[in-house]
């Protein structure tokens, strides 16, 4: 049986005990933090029950870098009403989670930072809002920031809605203003505190029901994939019509059209941060079912004997690839688990399943995979993952992803804005100016603090994080959101350093550090291993320098007065973020469980200029 292409029907029923939301904003403007607030005052934990902070944060990484990385689902209950709330990622890398999720729900919950304003993730996540026809509701966070400007910033968001065309209706939005740590909530700027009361009556107001078409069968796309120890493989998605049951007979339609019987074992609603199991849901519900060997995000679940295919999701593209090679250094699998090809290829195929927004391809070798992502970071979380899983692994420097339009080159660009104090602008529009960037606007409050926008390469901004960061003294704040494609800028530079390279294996001495570090800095420790083609350092000239470091000194009878300790400064260590910025193209970071270890890719010194002749034919 074929099934029909068919949309959702005509909706004409509506659910009006349901109401499914997003919160969406710029990274750090408070959603998991406004989450909390919810969930603590619709009494889903007890008054005495300790909770985390951050509680929808429960992965580690997301806990250590204090942002979402993965969009989750609770649901809170005021009165007879159900809300599903859908927690989303607010960094530009992970855009492919918010793209997913916003199809789950009919609302969306638009946060606002009352001192920076909307920032070019707003941008982002309430244009695919506005473009599904979503009701949005404002809520400008942080008001009790001492340089809160909130009438301004409403005046922006109005501002910002506009220039995305958003619709008559979805101008006509609520506005709340909160203080999400303390749980607080305001129906104007200067009005009194209250609890989120005002909120909660907005959402079951501002924000429509779910519609559905009672004639229509079971339709249902999946949205999310999960796992659990006891029933195996979840597929989580809105049913958008019908009603599904446990133990109902199901089809499964892939994305290319096949469609595979099944039936679900297992059907759970989400109360709260638990799922509870459930024996029925209709229209609207957000659901996790199991039963399935194997399913993939964007598929259909529907009607075994009428099924009916819904489009399937749609992601932008990637713009950053790397290469993910089997690490093949003389160190190799002394401290992973995972150091074959094959499990490497297997857990790259295993995130894929899960992450729309990446791409893996077979590389120039067997043991190579090319992944192709959003931007750094979401790379940078990814290869930090696989380490924390045991698997040793190489990476290559981050390159940009360019296509051809008409026989010219084109490359992504990026919407870039920085905000510093007033003393750094000079040195922040000098450096971004020399990798090709041109500034847009201007904006200073007079808070002495100044707000720039740039258009930039994407390139341009590789490697720039940790030079603006010490340019500015680490007072500076960088966001940037993709901006489309321009023809090729030509050459940027990059490191104007060279590398200070170990020139034999061995175990790095005091003694032999302290003569080289006279050179430039040392990444490495006394008594670290270290072998031929490992980066121990940066060189202060141009040129990379081959160098002894595993030399000791020479004992002999004769004993000085004026005899001196070893005086050896302290190391600079990068973060896994900081190497992947830092390595050129001939170089690699090697990435395991307990260590991280740049390395040329050619490692014998004497090979080392036929790799360049190559790269020139």
């Amino acid at each position: 049986m074929t099934p029909k292409q068919n949309p959702a029907g005509n909706p004409t029923a509506v659910r009006e005990d349901l109401r499914n939301i997003a919160i969406i904003a710029h990274v750090d403007h408070g959603k998991t933090t406004l989450v909390d607030a919810m969930l603590w005052q619709s009494g889903v934990f007890r008054e005495n029950q300790e909770v985390a902070e951050r509680v929808m944060d429960s992965n580690d990484l997301e806990r250590e870098k204090g942002i979402t990385i993965l969009a989750k689902n609770t649901a809170i209950r005021f009165g007879d009403m159900k809300i599903n709330v859908v927690d989303t990622p607010g960094h530009a890398d992970f855009g492919g989670e918010v793209e997913r999720t916003l199809k789950m729900v009919d609302g969306v919950l638009l946060l606002v930072d009352a001192s920076e304003g909307p920032l070019p993730q707003t941008r982002f996540v309430l244009k695919k809002a506005l473009e599904l026809g979503l009701q949005p509701i404002v809520v400008i966070n942080k008001i009790d920031r001492k340089d809160a400007r909130p009438q301004e910033v409403l005046n922006e968001v109005y501002d910002l809605f506009i220039d995305l065309d958003a619709h008559e209706d979805q101008l006509d939005f609520p506005v709340l203003w909160t203080i999400a740590r303390e749980g607080v909530c305001r129906t104007t700027a200067d009005g009194e505190n209250q609890r989120l009361l005002p909120l909660f009556e907005a959402i079951v107001e501002s924000i429509p029901a779910p519609k559905y078409d009672a004639a229509m069968p079971l339709q249902m796309l999946i949205l999310n994939l999960d796992y659990s120890d006891y029933v195996g493989r979840l597929a989580i998605g809105r049913i958008i019509n019908g009603n599904l049951a446990p133990r109902q007979e199901v089809a499964l339609i892939r994305r290319d059209g096949t469609m595979v019987k099944t039936r679900v074992t297992n059907l759970y609603a989400f109360e709260g941060l638990e799922r509870v199991e459930v024996q029925t849901a209709g229209p609207g519900d957000i659901v996790a079912l199991a039963g399935f060997e194997e399913v993939h995000i964007g598929e259909t679940v529907t009607d075994a004997e009428d099924p009916r295919a819904l489009p399937a999701v749609t992601v932008d593209e990637p713009t950053v690839s790397m290469v993910f090679s089997v690490n093949t250094s003389p160190l190799a699998g002394t401290e992973g688990k995972y150091v074959t090809s094959r499990n490497l290829k297997d857990r790259l195929e295993r995130e894929i399943l899960t992450n729309v927004s990446l791409k893996v391809e077979q590389g120039e070798t067997p043991d190579q995979f090319t992944v192709s992502g959003r931007g750094e970071l979401q790379m940078a979380i990814l290869i930090e993952m696989m380490r924390r899983e045991g698997f040793e692994l190489a990476v290559s420097k981050p390159e940009v992803i360019t296509h051809t339009e008409n026989g010219r080159k084109m490359e992504p660009m990026e919407h870039l804005v920085v905000y510093c104090p007033e003393e750094f602008v000079g040195v922040v529009t000098q450096k971004i100016g020399g990798r090709k960037g041109r500034m847009t606007n201007m904006v200073n409050h007079g808070t002495g603090r100044v707000r720039l926008e740039f258009r930039i390469p994407s390139r341009g901004l590789i490697g720039f994080r940790s030079q603006f960061l010490t340019d500015t003294r680490g007072t500076g704040l960088l966001n940037h959101l993709f901006d489309g494609y321009e023809p090729w800028m030509g050459d940027i530079p990059h490191r104007t350093t060279g590398a200070l390279v170990s020139d034999r294996s061995g175990t790095a001495t005091p003694y032999s550090i302290e003569h080289v570090q006279d050179r430039g800095e040392i990444f490495i420790e006394p008594n670290e291993k270290v072998y031929e083609g490992m980066i121990i350092g940066e060189n202060a000239r141009e040129q990379d320098m081959d160098v002894n470091v595993v030399k000791e000194k020479k004992l002999t009878n004769m004993r000085s007065v004026g005899e001196e300790a070893v005086r050896l400064l302290p190391v600079h260590r990068m973060s896994l973020e900081q190497a992947l910025e830092w390595i050129r193209d001939d170089e690699l970071l090697e990435v395991t469980p307990q260590s991280l270890r740049l390395r040329k890719r050619v490692l014998a010194a004497n090979m080392r200029p036929r790799y360049w002749q190559k790269q020139g034919e």
